[in-house]
């Protein structure tokens, strides 16, 4: 979750004003939190009351009222403030930037003992998503996300070496393209050089996802990742959202970057955050 919430707040100042150069400060002064942090920490919010739709469809409410002004799409701030609970066959890139706590509860163990999907924490990942992007692509958008993130703490927690020799850093992110490109059929041969000079905003997960996971392929560390996803351009807070909640898992945040991001925020969202933290500290 932090790096998804570092992420926002560095894309912030970016966002309607797109730079495609990492040669720029990581944190400003302008710099805040956007809807990318208010719905991942509702997310959070959501996992620790339970892994029901209702659940997720609360908090996302909850939360969303609480900030009307955190910059939501026009149909998903419509439906925050309406009374219907359906969802609405959104594709948008909202399903993908919000995720990241769910890959944090799956089971990490299922995947060295057999190559297949985790079999604990999976529904949480689809039920985050449905709740209001139930489109194909929406749902797709969050579980490649999700699945990127659960890998990736795999190889951080040293899990697969109960089962198989040490990964590399090299042979984790091959691992995360073939899964992907494999199971949910996006292109991750591109490279950032080639994307660069003709990537614009965009708003759907089919045109943010890939990106953004390309953008944390080609990383060397936490940071550098978040500069590769800002210098794509496009939609910089929600890019660098997802990438960052990727690198997180895989490099984790250097404590001067956790601490300088967790000062913008106020203090109900710190109180989500440290609850997340001594969650997943304690199960």
């Amino acid at each position: 979750m932090l790096g998804a919430i570092i992420g926002d707040i560095v894309g912030s100042v970016y966002e309607w004003h797109n730079i495609k150069t990492k040669d720029f400060p990581l944190f400003r002064d302008d710099c805040f939190f956007t809807d990318d942090t208010v719905m991942t920490i509702a997310t959070a919010d959501a996992l620790m009351s339970g892994v029901k739709a209702d659940d997720f469809i609360n908090a996302y409410k909850k939360w969303g009222r609480f900030y009307p002004d955190a910059g939501y799409g026009g149909r998903f701030g419509s439906w925050i403030h309406s009374n219907d609970r359906k969802p609405y066959n959104s594709w948008g890139n909202g399903s993908a930037m919000r995720v990241s706590p769910c890959a944090w509860v799956m089971n990490c163990g299922f995947y060295g003992r057999t190559g297949c999907w985790p079999s604990n924490g999976w529904e949480c990942v689809t039920k985050s998503a449905e709740v209001t992007h139930n489109h194909p692509e929406g749902v797709k958008g969050a579980q490649a996300t999700a699945v990127a993130i659960f890998l990736s703490r795999f190889y951080a927690g040293g899990h697969a070496f109960d089962y198989c020799q040490p990964w590399s850093v090299e042979e984790l992110k091959d691992e995360i393209k073939k899964l992907i490109e494999s199971n949910f059929g996006y292109d991750l041969s591109r490279t950032l050089d080639e994307i660069r000079p003709i990537y614009r905003f965009n708003e759907s997960c089919q045109d943010t996802v890939p990106q953004a996971i390309i953008a944390f392929l080609e990383s060397m560390d936490f940071e550098d990742a978040i500069r590769n996803a800002i210098s794509l351009g496009g939609d910089s807070d929600t890019l660098a959202a997802i990438t960052g909640s990727i690198a997180e898992a895989a490099y984790g945040v250097p404590d001067w970057i956790r601490d300088k991001a967790l000062s913008y925020l106020d203090a109900p969202l710190r109180d989500v955050y440290n609850r997340w933290t001594s969650y997943i500290e304690n199960n």
